[in-house]
């Protein structure tokens, strides 16, 4: 089942020019976004990546963005069977990819278990059937870890939060092989600062943070 609010591109001027005004007004800042497929473990000799996915990865690209140590986040596919895979076919479920988010940080400021420990809060670890209002296996939640070292994080991360009595359901989050990773098509990256009245507009209606705030407390 696609997202009920998938708006396709402005017109490319408006864009380039909301886009600049946004960024001068944002106190956030980020790298560049890969443009092709990302499979490595490392992007140079101080960074290191990470791949989540918790539904929209318009909303998990806004809140990875605020995490200390992110230097960029990358919306995208992975995990399915299909080369190259497209917004329509993995929303429509046809690919066996499932929304995911390519997060690049630098270990001197941040490391992988703070990025679980950010990740976890954000998401709905309860539910395997999607993620708040976008239901199917495309919006699943899902670790998918890059090292043997990131499993080991991953797995004893899961343990602790199952253990720790948080919850009486199990938790179904997956945590899996990374593969490749296909970054999204162009206006999905930066979507929240892009449109952010329709972003913010499907992320109330959407109904994530009300359930966020049902399984974590408030957020601060």
């Amino acid at each position: 089942m696609s997202r009920a609010i998938a708006y396709p591109p402005l017109p490319d001027g408006l864009r380039r020019g909301l886009l600049a005004l946004l960024l001068a007004a944002s106190t956030l800042t980020g790298l560049p976004h890969a443009d092709a497929a990302e499979s490595g473990g490392t992007t140079d000799d101080q960074a290191a990546t990470a791949i989540f996915a918790g539904g929209c990865f318009w909303c998990m690209e806004s809140d990875f963005d605020k995490v200390p140590g992110v230097l960029s986040t990358t919306s995208g596919y992975t995990g399915g069977s299909l080369a190259n895979p497209t917004y329509e076919q993995v929303s429509a479920g046809r690919s066996g990819h499932v929304e995911a988010l390519l997060v690049r940080f630098d270990p001197t400021q941040t490391s992988y278990a703070q990025l679980l420990d950010a990740y976890w809060p954000n998401i709905d670890p309860l539910t395997a059937t999607g993620q708040f209002c976008d239901i199917g296996s495309q919006y699943r939640s899902a670790i998918f870890y890059r090292t043997p070292e990131q499993q080991r994080l991953a797995e004893a991360s899961k343990v602790a939060l199952q253990a720790s009595g948080r919850f009486t359901k199990p938790i179904v989050t997956e945590i899996l092989p990374a593969g490749t990773f296909y970054p999204a098509e162009e206006y999905h990256q930066d979507y929240y600062r892009k449109n952010p009245l329709r972003y913010f507009y499907y992320r109330t209606t959407c109904g994530r943070d009300a359930r966020l705030e049902t399984l974590w407390g408030k957020r601060p």
